[in-house]
């Protein structure tokens, strides 16, 4: 379930809320919906109070050595994209939910509990592959520019741009919470289908095997669907075997025949030695 510590967020990962000092009416006329009229610098504004606003709920997993690993993964992958010169970053929650997140601008998120899900750093590269692609292709930011009440203004930046103004404030207050009602109900079909197809590619590109990403969702599909750490994952994301077949379709092309990569199970594991000791989310009976 998605809360908002914002300030627990914001400290850990230094995400201020930098829309404090701007005119309501200016910065609603930033966003310029499909037009492709964001700015980098709006872009990355927008998604350091995307971050901040949805993402406020866990802390930062206070272990380095695992936040090291997965920036290292992660930037990896994300060099390989057609966005190398975002300025990435890549961050573990301390929450068992299974799930991963991206936000405009190259923040990218995944649970503890989606690190104890997964095997192999070949999965853990395709899953970062997948929400590397939702960076690329713009789809949070088409999402939320298609409504130009949502400038994802965090809740520190609500107090700093309404004041004592109730009216303001009141009118603030909708847009965070149409930011949050995105991420709730999660982005289009297709667009989570494009992130599986080019994740691969990345991962591919990286030197990872491609089948990363296949053995992520079919891990994800041999979990207990009634638990509540999948919740939100399910609701937002296309069923595994909807997933699973599109990905089928795709090695079914033979653009992959012949092709290996590192699948890194070792290596996993010893990085993430600190967490293997906690229990993994339950398996379907």
């Amino acid at each position: 379930m998605l809360r908002t510590s914002i300030i627990v967020f914001a400290a850990a990962f230094a995400l201020s809320a930098s829309a404090g000092s701007k005119d309501l009416g200016a910065l609603f006329g930033q966003l310029k919906g499909l037009g492709g009229k964001v700015s980098p610098e709006e872009e990355r504004e927008l998604g350091r109070d995307a971050a901040a606003t949805l993402l406020g709920a866990e802390p930062a997993l206070v272990d380095p050595e695992v936040q090291r690993y997965v920036n290292q993964v992660g930037l990896w992958v994300a060099l390989q994209s057609e966005r190398p010169e975002l300025a990435w970053r890549f961050a573990v929650l301390d929450d068992d939910h299974v799930n991963a997140f991206a936000a405009p601008g190259g923040f990218v998120f995944v649970t503890k509990g989606l690190l104890l899900t997964l095997g192999s750093e070949s999965e853990l590269a395709g899953a970062l592959g997948h929400e590397v692609v939702h960076v690329v292709q713009k789809h949070h930011l088409k999402a939320l520019t298609k409504d130009k009440r949502i400038s994802a203004l965090s809740g520190v930046a609500v107090d700093k741009l309404a004041g004592d103004d109730p009216r303001k404030k009141e009118r603030v207050a909708k847009v965070v919470q149409g930011v949050k009602t995105l991420y709730a109900r999660g982005l289009d079909k297709a667009d989570e289908f494009a992130a599986d197809r080019a994740g691969v590619v990345l991962a591919a590109r990286a030197g990872y095997e491609p089948a990363g990403l296949v053995g992520v969702v079919q891990k994800l599909d041999a979990l207990d669907p009634s638990s509540p750490g999948l919740a939100l994952l399910l609701k937002t994301h296309p069923p595994a075997v909807e997933r699973l077949a599109a990905l089928d379709e795709l090695f079914g092309t033979g653009a992959f025949d012949g092709l290996t990569g590192l699948e890194g199970r070792g290596r996993y594991r010893s990085a993430l030695k600190s967490l293997l000791g906690a229990p993994a989310p339950a398996k379907k009976r």
